[in-house]
């Protein structure tokens, strides 16, 4: 099941790009000519099993959106959390993302600690570098001018410590962050959801 291995591979991440910010530049200039005033906002909700989740919010309407968030966490067994029950749990981090795999990124990996990033992890295909948000251009343009193809650089919430999900709530869990991520005001979903190596391997 393609669908279900991404929605797993981007809980894995913890970062869930969105790609409504047209929606959002919409919202700004107003239909009719008239600007929208948009606020953004970090809601801090509990999913299935305890998993902390962060919503990075853009909204013209703050009500509506509390409203679709909640009755999405209500539907899959979440909750909405209290200012500062769940943001602990983050760090805010600037990740790059490099195609690599071997020797390759471990290389790479070491030119970025070179050039300030505090950590990296090296997947299959790709080394995700990790850095405080102030370093991200200058580590992309030391990579760049090395040679180094930087896929995406942005700033995300990492979480300090993940969480299992249990397999009986595993798809629950990845029902709710899809939902969550669906909704129009939402920008961005941040996790510590872990899911078991077997759910990976059975997808």
């Amino acid at each position: 099941n393609p669908r279900l291995r991404l929605a797993i591979q981007k809980a894995r991440d913890n970062n869930m790009p969105r790609d409504n910010i047209d929606r959002a530049i919409k919202k700004v200039a107003g239909g009719d000519g008239n600007a929208a005033t948009l606020d953004e906002v970090t809601y801090e909700a509990y999913g299935p099993g305890g998993v902390a989740i962060l919503l990075e919010v853009v909204t013209e309407n703050r009500n509506r959106t509390a409203a679709d968030v909640k009755a999405a966490l209500n539907k899959a067994g979440g909750s909405m959390g209290e200012s500062g029950s769940v943001s602990w749990m983050f760090k805010t981090n600037g990740v790059l993302t490099i195609p690599a795999a071997g020797d390759e990124a471990d290389e790479i990996a070491l030119r970025a600690i070179d050039a300030g990033a505090e950590d990296f992890t090296v997947d299959d295909d790709a080394v995700e570098i990790y850095c405080a948000p102030g370093a991200i251009e200058e580590i992309r343009t030391v990579l760049e001018s090395e040679g180094v193809t930087v896929a995406n650089s942005e700033v995300t919430q990492i979480p300090t410590a993940m969480v299992t999900v249990d397999p009986k709530l595993a798809d629950q869990t990845i029902r709710l962050l899809e939902k969550l991520e669906d909704l129009d005001d939402v920008q961005r979903v941040s996790t510590n959801a872990d899911f078991p190596q077997e759910l990976i391997a059975d997808v």
